[in-house]
């Protein structure tokens, strides 16, 4: 039952073992190595600071040729950040490259909460607050934060 995808899985999960986590949690269901679980904790001195947001990832047997589908299972409200989970994000599409692993794509991702990109939104509300009423943004964004620990 062993393929590259999984045995790359299997190094990508000793590197969180080994690394300082920096507030990126992430392992694979207890009997599917192809389907992980992740908590991103809000990144500190940002409005997201204090959430604990959870994730879905899963590969393919092309990983890591192909990027992993991963979708916020949280709640969130953020300009690069789709009503339905999935995140626009290019290292996700086509930025994508092998040389990423969970570890690098999860850092991205925590990265992204505090600095989107409002010039290619998946939630236009989100961008346009994001742009022309910062105040009103960060208001949504500790909704997040709060609502985050009850998902």
């Amino acid at each position: 039952m062993s393929s590259s995808a999984r045995r790359r899985l299997i190094n990508d999960f000793k590197r969180f073992e080994k690394e300082d986590s920096n507030g990126i949690f992430a392992s694979p269901l207890s009997k599917n190595i192809m389907v992980w679980e992740a908590v991103i904790f809000g990144p500190e001195d940002t409005p997201w600071e204090g959430g604990s947001f959870k994730l879905l990832l899963e590969f393919t047997e092309e990983y890591p040729t192909k990027p992993p589908v991963i979708k916020f299972i949280t709640n969130m409200f953020h300009p690069n950040i789709y009503a339905d989970g999935r995140i626009c994000l290019d290292i996700l599409t086509n930025q994508w490259s092998p040389i990423y692993d969970v570890h690098t794509v999860l850092t991205s991702i925590q990265s992204l909460l505090s600095d989107p990109n409002p010039e290619s939104p998946a939630n236009a509300e989100a961008a346009r607050l994001y742009s022309e009423n910062i105040q009103e943004y960060y208001k949504r964004v500790k909704e997040c934060v709060d609502n985050s620990w009850n998902a």
